[in-house]
């Protein structure tokens, strides 16, 4: 019960991305959760200031992706929980949105499964200077429609037979490609079902198939090991992220991605800000009550 509060705890740092100080969080059993000890304060401080550190030089990488017309993709697969989610959005959360996107699709509708299967990704592709992320990505033939028996034996072999061309295809165009697998233990993805439970704010995130992907845990594990297996290749291989501990997975993932581009910190003029112009016949007009937004606060 214990380690589910201190997930919970986490689970509102990771929201404010900030330090917790004088507020009383209630644990499942009704009782607040206890304080936090020197060391585990010190410790969330070295993980926020590392945190903004690994930030800033993602603005710097991106800002050399634009400077130089670089396209990448990053793919992030995981079993349910894994903290796929909290990486993105690391990530993303200094960078500019028309730059860095994140492409997070749903479920196939009746016309997408009639296309080739890799149809509805490539209209996601980066074009230069811009990084796309993928919050699961084709591979998912090769895990939840492989084990949900969403795809027929023939199917799962073409997509074998095509991924590494595909692949290697976009390699060759130019595009940067780079794949996370982000591995968790079947405690601890127990441990964060339950979180997701108890806490209010995080039950829309588990799904009728997660809670499936629960009891078929072994035959994740065999898909998976099948797909590293048969996916890994030079132009594009596969690395695999401890991800038990949140906040070191997300550090571990942004400081490895950043030594996967030769990346500068790109020159910028000073900025000045202009003068304000202003006219005598200028009169700025009162704002009607009516449309004004109530301050409760």
């Amino acid at each position: 019960m214990q380690r589910v509060h201190r997930d919970l705890l986490d689970s509102y740092d990771e929201e404010l991305e900030m330090e917790i100080e004088d507020r009383t969080l209630v644990g499942l059993d009704g009782m607040p959760v206890e304080e936090d000890s020197p060391s585990q304060k010190e410790a969330r401080r070295q993980y926020f200031r590392e945190l903004f550190r690994l930030q800033a030089e993602l603005v710097k990488l991106q800002d050399w992706v634009v400077a130089t017309g670089h396209k990448v993709v990053i793919l992030f697969e995981g079993r349910d929980a894994a903290g796929k989610g909290g990486v993105i959005k690391r990530i993303t959360q200094r960078l500019n949105p028309r730059v860095c996107r994140v492409a997070a699709l749903p479920a196939p509708n009746d016309r997408e499964r009639t296309q080739w299967y890799f149809q509805r990704y490539v209209s996601h592709l980066p074009a230069a200077g811009e990084i796309v992320l993928f919050d699961r990505s084709w591979y998912n033939r090769a895990g939840v429609e492989r084990v949900m028996g969403f795809c027929t034996d023939d199917q799962y072999e073409e997509f074998f037979r095509t991924v590494p061309e595909f692949e290697r295809m976009l390699v060759r165009s130019g595009i940067q490609l780079i794949k996370y697998w982000f591995s968790i233990s079947d405690q601890e993805q127990h441990l964060r079902f339950l979180g997701r439970i108890h806490d209010p704010l995080k039950q829309w995130k588990l799904s009728p198939m997660d809670l499936e992907s629960r009891r078929r845990w072994e035959e994740y594990t065999k898909a998976k090991e099948v797909m590293l297996d048969r996916t890994h290749i030079p132009e594009a291989p596969w690395w695999v992220v401890q991800a038990v501990d949140k906040k070191k997975a997300r550090l571990n993932c942004i400081h490895h991605l950043l030594q996967q581009m030769p990346y500068q910190e790109v020159p910028h003029p000073v900025i000045q800000l202009p003068e304000r112009e202003r006219h005598d016949d200028y009169i700025r007009q009162p704002v009607p009550n009516e449309i004004v937004v109530p301050e409760v606060y």
